[in-house]
């Protein structure tokens, strides 16, 4: 067992590390989303802006808007909850605390139950749906109380075969993980 903390550092090394890799396999990752039923029946998509070592989602973004579909953002919130706003535009995006662009507070743009969430992570246990996080708590906790379906898009980088983190009680598996193979 590793601690949570522990893998995290870890797994940025390697994701930074393979940064370009984790970008052309995100291809082929999104292809495979767009293909499941979970996306095709979705009107409304949350995801976030990703950093510079994650799947990124501007490909993610384009494609929903393509398709019609509404895309709902992250903002980090008060007591680590977050809410979902309807994404217009980048520049409308303003840098949170954790530097991460996220869209202006407004309670007529919120979606707190979205179709379909893209759920961001630096691990996934394939025989499982587990994930390590960023390590704030903002997801396991919006999907404690979220009904709909989560999907996470996950690269070489951060697939391993099974949990060899600790599971607490509060950790939320993810419904499908999309995998390379």
């Amino acid at each position: 067992m590793i601690e949570k903390k522990q893998l995290r550092g870890k797994q940025i090394k390697a994701l930074n590390q393979n940064k370009d890799k984790t970008a052309e396999e995100a291809k082929q990752l999104l292809a495979k989303l767009l293909k499941t039923p979970e996306w095709q029946q979705a009107k409304t998509i949350a995801t976030t802006v990703s950093g510079p070592f994650e799947v990124p989602t501007k490909p993610i973004i384009e494609a929903a808007q393509n398709a019609g579909k509404k895309v709902y953002l992250p903002k980090t919130m008060p007591h680590r909850q977050m809410a979902f706003l309807l994404f217009t535009d980048y520049e409308d995006l303003v840098k949170s605390d954790f530097s991460i662009p996220e869209p202006v507070y407004n309670e007529d743009n919120l979606n707190q139950k979205p179709d379909l969430v893209i759920v961001p992570g630096l691990a996934f246990a394939k025989d499982s749906n587990y994930r390590v996080g960023f390590g704030g708590g903002y997801y396991d906790r919006f999907l404690a109380q979220y009904k709909g379906k989560t999907v996470a898009l996950v690269p070489s980088t951060m697939e391993f075969t099974s949990v060899d983190w600790e599971v607490k009680d509060h950790d939320i598996r993810i419904d499908k993980l999309i995998t390379l193979d």
